[in-house]
């Protein structure tokens, strides 16, 4: 089963898409390195300053995997007020 990455704002500018699966168990850094390597820098760019939510929970562990059937939330720094 694969996880669903979905993105958000200039997430979603970088990578062409609003959202792709990956497949499951992949860790925090190696998923980052997967979307940089299918999508090149912009989207490189944006992963290295985004948060990203594994089923709404903030993943920060780099060594953590996605599970099965999981969603990933690709979140750029958001501007504005």
């Amino acid at each position: 089963m694969d996880v669903t990455v979905r993105y958000f704002a200039g997430a979603r500018a970088a990578a062409g898409r609003s959202e792709e699966s990956v497949p499951a168990g992949l860790t925090r850094d190696a998923l980052v390195q997967t979307l940089s390597d299918r999508h090149g820098e912009r989207l490189a760019g944006v992963l290295k300053v985004a948060s990203l939510l594994h089923d709404g929970v903030a993943w920060r562990d780099p060594s953590a995997t996605a599970q099965p059937g999981a969603t990933v939330d690709v979140l750029p720094p958001f501007a504005g007020g």
